[in-house]
Order: structure tokens, then C-alpha cells, then sequence
């Protein structure tokens, strides 16, 4: 079955036909960097970490590019409150950014483009659809005219009358459409920069358009980002595109959906998040990253200590069953490099339909009863097979089991522990156990 992925641009799944074959380029909205991410913030980190593993898995060559926006209001505002510059906040900010991107078992993506580092690039593009008729200039500020791009909300699926009905649409005397947007904002209060428009600053939904131009030079395969993206930035950003470029940016747009807590949106201003910093352990990112990707990932996850106990719970088992397969196979010197291909048929079977994750969690289940019977009948060669096989699935997923073979001493020692046991010598093996229990072994 060949990939298919539900498209927000055209509302319907499509089978994923990358533009160049065999090559994918990607670009996910980042983080504007003022505060610490929260749990909600890490669902998008950790997808699109995932989306990047499985297409490498599937045979493609992927460049996976993620902005850093460092210049925004926040940041302003966090720099005058803490009197420092906007650099050291958005520096210091994202340093912890990608601490907590490491703690939820993401990598670092391929490119990492600074807004900063574009804004030449941002005047000369705003320069350009002023001379097009497309933005006009308006008391230092410069606005997009929505107007002139015909399919304006064909991403949101909303004609430009009804997108005033729920946006944060504000009054502006200085626009001429209450739709139009700021691609460059006057400002006399922190970081500017000078331009033909005056002194200022890019507007947000600039930045990603001009960004992904030069790293990529015409349209992408993917754009992602959060649900709460794709009005107004993204549907921005296509504007825009359309106007210089002639074409919607991407081919195939995905959105991931929110992660509230306990039924609430988390808001950093309403002060009700949970932050990956204050996750306890490595462990504790593994158990979030289970929890986001085993729920379907266009819909909202509504945390809750009870859902976090239960994949703690499912992540738990699977740790245990893959330490006891692997010591085992070391005891009994057992050396094999196969993996099950109806298990790994299935996995791919199911993450071909639009990332169909709760089917894979029964995989993954599948697998787990199947070692624990081999270990069980002492079909080390299969349990070698379907350890291997499990491996190869939560190492697409990123998920990490975080148990590693035992050392020399270690397995002398685990060694002494099974003769004890067979000649029914409880004292001593009670010694070994206490030691093996030290290093986590048992």
C-alpha cells in the first residue's frame, strides 16, 4: 500500500508523490523563542521528528528544516522586563528549547534557520510585492493586500467573507481591509531594522515564506506545524507565495492537532502548562512521546495523570520484555540479525494509511506476547527475530527502551546467578540477584 497522507490543502487524503522523486524537503514551523515549552508545545516536535524517521525508513533522502522566529513582540517585551538584549532571551530560550527537544527523544532538525539572519532577504521579498500591487506601505507600516490573491483561504477552506467570524482580526484604521496582514511593523521599542519603509521590524508571517525560498528555491513537498497554524500564518504564508511565486509553497500541508491539559488549551499567559523541563527523567520523555504518538495526530489529546499512568504502564511492559529477551540472548550467546518481515509489513501496512498509530500500538503488543512466549519455550533464535523486530519499529518511532547489553562483569555475574538457581543454591543466587538488582539487570 502506498503512502497516503491527508492534505490539508485539498481536505482529503492523497497518496504522497514527493516532487522530486526519492528526495523529500520538509519545513515545520518552530518555536518563537521567549519561554519554556510546554507539553503541548513537544506534540509537533516530536511528530515531525517521527514523520522524518519513517520516510527515511521508507527509502527517501530528507531534508528536515525547522525555524527559530527571534525577533517577535514577546521577545521584546521578555527583554525589557529582564533588562537584557533580545539576543540573550532568544539564545538562552532556545538552548532550552532544544534541551527539551532531546529530553522527548527528538533530533535536532537538518536545518535550523534564524529569522534574524533573513532580514535583508524579508525586505528585498516585502520590497517586491509592494512594486507587485500586492502590499502597500501605510504610516511605517507595510500590509498585504488580501485581496488581489483570489483563493485567499483555500487552506483554511473559507471564502475571505466569513474569515473575519472568529479570527483575531484587529481594528487597524491604517489597513485598508481588516484581513490584511503586517509584513513590516514600525516600531520605535526594541531590536529594528532600518528599511526603505522606515525603522522596524518583519512581520511574523514573512519570515517562513522568504526562508524557505532560499533554502529550497520553489515549492516544497511538506509544510507542517500545529493545527492553530493554519489560520492565519499558514494561510498567510500561501498568500504571499502566491502572489511572487505562483504556487501554494508546499504540495502536502499537515497539521497536528492540541495537546490540552485535562480539557483546557495550555496557555503560558493563562499559567496552566506543564513544561518538558520539569520532566523528571529521560524515562518521563519517553512516556510523552508514546502518549502523543499513539493518539491519532489531527486530533486534540486531552492529558491527564490517568493517561500518562497508562502508557507509563504499556512503556514499562515493553522494557521489561525486551531487557529479559536480551539478557537472555546474551546468556545463551545467541547471535541473530533477522527481523520478522510480516511484523514490519504490518507496521508499515498501518503507518501508510495517514499514520494509523493505534493499529501499530497493536503491533507492537503483538510483538511483545510473541517474545515473552518464545522466552518462554526457549526459542531463542525467534525471540532474537521479534526483539529485533520490535527494535526496528520503536527506533522509526524514536522511542528508546533505554536498556543496553550487559558488561563482561555483568554477565559473569548473571551467569553465576542461573547456575545458583539450577543447582538450587537460594543463598547464593539471592547474593547475585542482590548484585544484578543494583545494575538494573533484574
Amino acid at each position: 500500500m502506498p503512502l497516503m497522507i491527508y492534505n490539508s490543502l485539498s481536505d482529503k487524503l492523497e497518496e504522497f508523490k514527493p516532487i522530486h522523486e526519492g528526495k523529500v524537503n520538509m519545513y515545520v514551523c518552530g518555536p518563537t523563542v521567549y519561554n519554556y515549552i510546554h507539553i503541548g508545545n513537544a506534540r509537533p516536535v516530536i511528530f515531525y521528528d517521527m514523520l522524518k524517521r519513517y520516510l527515511t525508513f521508507l527509502g527517501y533522502d530528507v531534508t528536515y528544516a525547522s525555524n527559530i522566529t527571534d525577533v517577535d513582540d514577546k521577545i521584546i517585551k521578555k527583554a525589557i522586563e529582564e533588562n537584557k538584549t533580545e539576543h540573550e532571551i532568544a539564545s538562552f530560550y532556545e538552548n532550552a528549547f532544544f534541551e527539551a527537544v532531546k529530553k522527548v527523544g527528538s533530533n535536532k532538525p537538518d536545518i535550523i534557520p534564524h529569522a534574524t539572519d533573513y532580514i535583508e532577504e524579508m525586505i528585498n521579498f516585502i520590497q517586491k510585492l509592494v512594486d507587485a500591487g500586492y502590499a502597500y506601505e501605510s504610516n511605517g507600516d507595510v500590509y498585504f493586500r488580501v485581496s488581489k490573491v483570489a483563493d485567499y483561504g483555500c487552506l483554511s477552506n473559507q471564502v475571505s467573507e466569513d474569515l473575519n467570524q472568529g479570527a483575531r482580526i484587529s481594528i487597524n484604521d491604517n489597513k485598508e481591509n481588516p484581513l490584511d496582514f503586517a509584513l513590516w511593523k514600525k516600531t520605535d521599542e526594541g531590536i529594528k531594522w532600518n528599511s526603505p519603509f522606515g525603522m522596524g521590524r518583519p512581520g511574523w508571517h514573512t519570515e517562513c515564506v522568504v526562508m524557505n525560498h532560499k533554502l529550497f528555491n520553489g515549492e516544497i513537498d511538506i509544510h507542517g506545524g500545529g493545527m492553530d497554524l493554519k489560520f492565519p500564518h499558514h494561510e498567510n504564508e500561501i498568500a504571499q507565495c502566491e502572489a511572487l511565486y505562483h504556487h501554494h509553497l508546499a504540495k502536502y500541508w499537515i497539521h497536528v492537532g492540541r495537546l490540552d491539559l485535562q480539557g483546557a488549551k495550555m496557555s503560558k499567559s493563562l499559567g496552566n502548562c506543564l513544561y518538558v523541563k520539569d520532566l523528571n527523567s529521560t524515562k518521563d520523555g519517553m512516556i510523552l512521546r508514546c502518549l502523543i504518538l499513539f493518539a491519532p495526530y489531527r486530533s486534540i489529546i486531552s492529558y491527564s495523570e490517568a493517561l500518562k499512568e497508562q502508557y507509563e504502564k504499556e512503556y514499562e511492559k515493553w522494557q521489561r520484555a525486551y531487557k529479559q529477551a536480551l539478557y537472555e540472548l546474551q546468556f545463551n550467546n545467541v547471535i541473530e540479525d533477522a527481523i520478522d518481515e510480516k511484523y514490519i509489513n504490518e507496521f508499515k501496512e498501518f503507518m501508510n494509511q495517514d499514520f494509523n498509530v493505534q493499529n501499530v500500538l497493536t503491533v507492537i503488543n503483538n510483538i511483545i506476547k510473541e517474545m515473552n512466549t518464545s522466552l518462554r519455550a526457549k526459542k531463542y533464535t525467534q525471540l532474537a527475530i521479534v526483539k529485533n523486530t520490535l527494535k526496528t519499529i520503536l527506533d522509526v518511532l524514536g522511542i528508546s527502551l533505554f536498556v543496553e547489553p550487559m558488561t563482561d562483569e555483568q554477565l559473569n555475574v548473571y551467569k553465576a546467578w542461573q547456575e545458583a538457581r539450577a543447582n538450587k543454591d537460594f543463598a547464593k543466587a539471592d547474593i547475585y540477584r542482590l548484585k544484578l538488582s543494583e545494575w538494573n539487570i533484574l
